[in-house]
């Protein structure tokens, strides 16, 4: 490996989920001084299993990220907790390059007060899920209120389900989740469809409820049904909501890198500039859900395993063009 550099370290990933410990175990294979920072708030802690991941299937979020968390210890990796407040970068003339191969570009700031440096940043705080203010809802997030058909539909087949019309994708979500059960109910709540969604839901046999939804019912820990506002009850044992997905990039903001809002209007993601991951801003790759709110846990592994091998070959790069100076300096 790469010696550490003073106080920091070749690359430091800033969440520790799918994506940030697939990008640092590249990093660290490819003999580079890596940090990860982890703040323990992943955004499927709720959840009793990661699905659609091969080999791993059903595995549960938190023995996933432990075992990944030794595979990168296991090449020299290293792992703190904390929680990061801001990313500056190194230098009062904010230049957009690193002076060369041996300087360190960023300095990042924990709310402990403690500071580490890195030449290069790989985000991956992932996003946080806002969901509407109905009650019962937060409580059963993540086990009987669901998101996404291909996380959950298989647990929930057959079952009544709900569709709670919170986002500009709900009616897709009704008709998706309609793949995995035939007892599939729309509430309009404060997103009635189009008169074109009207047809198709129709056309799949999903009614649609009309009235606000007041509450979840449930009985012994489990949903049993759809309180309206006035006072009817629609039995469901699943519902399903779209949440309003935040991205947690605030710490980003001294380098001039901020969340804005998806086109799909489902939420706000710190967009990439090319498929690697690369920001508009110099030395810094973001990786998973915050910046791809769809995807799922091999995705964002996926996706970090690539921000990985091309920052360290960025890196190579510059390392590369400071030898080819120096050597040409001794010629």
């Amino acid at each position: 490996m790469t010696d550490q550099l003073a106080n920091g370290y070749d690359a430091v990933v800033i969440g520790g989920g799918a994506a940030g410990l697939n990008g640092a175990l590249m990093l660290a294979r490819a003999r580079r001084s890596v940090l990860v920072i982890d703040a323990g708030a992943p955004r499927n802690a709720p959840a009793e299993g990661v699905h659609g991941l091969l080999a791993r299937e059903g595995i549960s979020p938190a023995e996933l990220v432990e075992r990944g968390r030794e595979e990168v210890r296991g090449y020299g990796g290293h792992i703190i907790s904390g929680t990061v407040v801001a990313a500056t970068r190194d230098g009062a003339d904010g230049t957009d390059a690193v002076a060369d191969a041996e300087t360190l570009g960023f300095t990042v700031e924990l709310a402990d007060g403690r500071t580490l440096r890195a030449r290069r940043l790989l985000v991956t705080t992932g996003l946080v899920d806002e969901l509407p203010d109905i009650a019962g809802l937060r409580e059963q997030w993540g086990h009987n209120v669901i998101h996404c058909p291909y996380c959950h539909g298989w647990e929930v087949r057959d079952r009544a389900i709900g569709i709670l019309g919170s986002g500009p994708m709900s009616v897709h979500q009704a008709l998706l989740f309609r793949q995995w059960s035939p007892d599939v109910t729309y509430f309009a709540h404060h997103l009635p469809p189009t008169d074109e969604q009207a047809e198709q839901l129709a056309a799949r046999g999903i009614p649609v409820v009309t009235g606000e939804v007041a509450a979840l019912e449930t009985a012994d820990g489990n949903v049993v049904g759809v309180r309206l506002v006035d006072g009817t009850v629609v039995p469901r044992t699943a519902v399903a909501v779209a949440s309003h997905m935040v991205a947690r990039a605030s710490f980003l903001a001294p380098l001039g890198l901020k969340a804005v809002d998806h086109p799909s209007g489902m939420g706000e993601h710190v967009p990439a500039v090319d498929p690697t991951g690369r920001t508009e801003v110099p030395g810094v790759w973001v990786a998973g859900n915050v910046t791809d709110m769809s995807a799922q846990v091999g995705a964002s592994a996926a996706a970090g395993a690539m921000a990985g091998a091309m920052i360290n070959a960025d890196m190579v790069t510059e390392e590369t063009d400071a030898a080819v100076a120096a050597y040409r300096a001794r010629a």
